[in-house]
């Protein structure tokens, strides 16, 4: 017994393994590693000619947004600057078709280093797989300054050299006194960049990215549309021409703009203070418009399956055959008013009068206090009379009474046809409850039910002896 209720304690040896299994994976996962369970990630592979310049891990972007990392940068053997770069993209990036590009270029001066810059290829070209490699005619390494350099002639150099000696000469002769007086006056212009600034970043994280991502989608079918495009520059060709031709109106026009742009200032002044209402009224219907696309993808199918539905197959058919029952419903509704009207008394008299009736309880006196509801002891009485009424023989139903003697005489008053009947009692009996009146109550039936009192069973009187 005292051996089940103790815990099986854990050995020195087995503990230390178990925490240096979990030290190993911790740095495993802290230091790059892949968790084992975790979802294999698209892998692309890219053959670079050039000197990478990347680290481990850069990112990979496209159209300027995060969509992976360079995992692994593996020389290829006998070139001293061709490299295989191993990237691994996320969900965003695909998919990847083929004629992708991918191009090194230099991060900003805040960031440092290098990343790549992957192109998914038109949307026509089939799509590649997860370790698919692009080839050295499908990418390009970083423009370094030295090799920009080596690649200028010697008059280009001199060309160079004096660029420089002029700009040189410029800014010691007044240049630069001049550019640090701009200062003083570029503070209001630079708080207007930054405000323009502020203002592209959108209101919630990743909109700069996302109306990015936005555009490079739609230059990307643009791209995949040619033969679109191109008719969009003819047309723009074709207006071009006729603006050309309307020389004369185009230049009254422009010499109207400006008393319309001074009416327009003065508008908006007008309408600067309702601005800020303006800007609520907009952010509070901000959410309501996110919802609206999805809205209206869900009820675009309920609308195809209404339009389905009223059509002459279904509903519209339907109609067809039940407007002339329809007809006599005016008639059918004025008959049955005055059932409703009944059924509706029916019903108030049952809530009023027989609902409390059979829910109260009758205490006899005399007879102890009663237990159980009135509807109740009428179910039962109903049972007790079905189980006395059996019969064994076939005969049918009927009650069996028997007859005893006793020394206490009883005697009913005068029936309507056989006058009193007398009896022997065993005890004597305590009377009759309710009162036998002698002449029945009347019956109103001018009167709704519901307006009468319910009865109360308990007040009655209790007659005497029979």
């Amino acid at each position: 017994m005292g051996g089940r209720g103790r815990r099986r304690r854990l050995t020195p040896i087995p503990a230390a393994a178990a925490a240096l299994t979990l030290f190993a994976l911790l740095c495993y996962v802290v230091f790059g590693g892949r968790m084992p369970w975790a979802a294999s990630p698209f892998i692309l592979r890219a053959t670079f000619t050039a000197n990478t310049q990347l680290h481990i891990p850069s990112p990979v972007r496209v159209a300027g947004v995060d969509v992976g990392e360079v995992t692994q940068v593996t020389p290829i053997p006998g070139s001293p600057s061709a490299a295989t770069v191993t990237m691994t993209l996320d969900p965003a990036a695909l998919p990847v078709h083929q004629g992708a590009t991918a191009t090194i270029r230099a991060r900003t001066f805040l960031e440092g280093n290098f990343y790549v810059a992957l192109t998914q290829g038109l949307p026509g070209a089939p799509v590649l797989g997860s370790g698919s490699t692009l080839p050295a005619a499908d990418t390009a390494g970083p423009v370094q300054l030295d090799r920009i350099l080596s690649s200028l002639d010697s008059p280009a150099r001199r060309n160079l050299q004096q660029l420089l000696q002029g700009v040189a000469g410029a800014l010691a002769g007044g240049g630069a006194r001049a550019l640090n007086a701009s200062l003083a006056v570029s503070t209001a212009a630079l708080r207007a960049s930054a405000q323009v600034n502020q203002a592209l970043l959108g209101q919630s994280p990743h909109d700069l990215s996302g109306s990015i991502g936005g555009l490079a989608r739609i230059f990307t079918t643009l791209a995949a549309t040619q033969q679109r495009l191109g008719s969009l520059v003819a047309g723009f060709d074709a207006t071009m021409t006729t603006l050309a031709g309307r020389q004369g109106a185009l230049a009254a026009t422009i010499g109207a703009l400006p008393g319309t742009l001074d009416a327009a200032r003065r508008a908006d002044g007008a309408l600067a203070p309702a601005l800020p209402a303006l800007g609520r009224v907009s952010v509070g219907l901000e959410p309501g418009l996110r919802q609206l696309p999805p809205t209206i993808r869900a009820t675009l199918p309920w609308l195809g399956s209404l339009t389905e539905l009223v059509d002459a197959r279904h509903l519209g058919g339907l109609l067809g055959t039940l407007t002339p029952a329809l007809g006599h419903t005016a008639t059918l509704t004025g008959s049955a008013r005055g059932l409703l009207g009944q059924l509706d008394a029916l019903a108030l008299c049952s809530s009023h009068d027989l609902v409390p009736t059979g829910n109260q309880v009758i205490r006899d006196p005399g007879a102890g206090s009663g237990s159980v509801p009135l509807y109740l002891e009428l179910f039962q009485s109903a049972v007790g009379l079905t189980s006395a009424s059996q019969n064994f023989d076939g005969n049918g139903r009927y009650l069996r009474a028997a007859i005893g003697g006793g020394g206490t005489l009883v005697q009913t008053r005068a029936l309507p046809v056989n006058g009193p009947l007398f009896g022997n009692a065993v005890l004597p009996p305590l009377g009759t409850r309710p009162l036998l009146p002698s002449v029945a109550p009347p019956v109103v039936t001018t009167a709704p039910c519901a307006r009468a009192a319910a009865p109360d069973l308990n007040a009655v009187s209790t007659g005497g002896t029979p």
